[in-house]
């Protein structure tokens, strides 16, 4: 992968994965929970800037969205940035089943990284491991990792 290529690698794996979480989250969030739109979009305001995002509203909702952007953006920079200096990155990706397995690693590493140690700084309480913890763990496979993976392959 070519450095002078990266940018539009990036821009269209930050923009998947972005878009794919994003309908994810709500919908688990909406249909699976019973939550509503505007809580899940201030709940992720309200991990860096405290509570009152939780009454923030068409504000809070906003800044939940750019902060998810922002943490998707990370994620697939950090992708794109592995695949673009280690070869046995790119040679697991060509590889059968190698986008697969490549996302079944990456998935649990971001909500483990993110549980455990973005999230837990910022709150200053552990994660609660429980049935929704493990949704998030698993669901990071095919809606977070794969679009990354897939999106930042090479191409041949």
């Amino acid at each position: 992968m070519k450095d002078r290529g990266l940018l539009p690698v990036l821009l269209r794996t930050w923009l998947l994965i972005g878009v794919v979480d994003f309908l994810f989250a709500t919908c688990l969030s909406v249909f699976a929970y019973g939550g509503t739109f505007s809580r899940l979009w201030q709940g992720v305001a309200s991990v860096p800037f405290g509570a009152d995002m939780l009454k923030g509203g068409a504000r809070a909702v906003a800044i939940g969205i750019a902060l998810h952007f922002a943490v998707a953006f990370v994620w697939s920079a950090l992708f794109v940035f592995v695949v673009s200096r280690l070869g046995f990155v790119r040679r697991l990706l060509a590889s059968p089943m190698g986008v697969l397995t490549v996302a079944a690693i990456y998935g649990p590493l971001i909500w483990s990284v993110m549980s455990f140690v973005v999230i837990q700084s910022f709150t200053q309480r552990p994660p609660t491991i429980n049935f929704r913890w493990w949704v998030q763990f698993f669901a990071h496979i095919p809606f977070v990792a794969l679009p990354i993976v897939w999106s930042a392959r090479p191409r041949p």
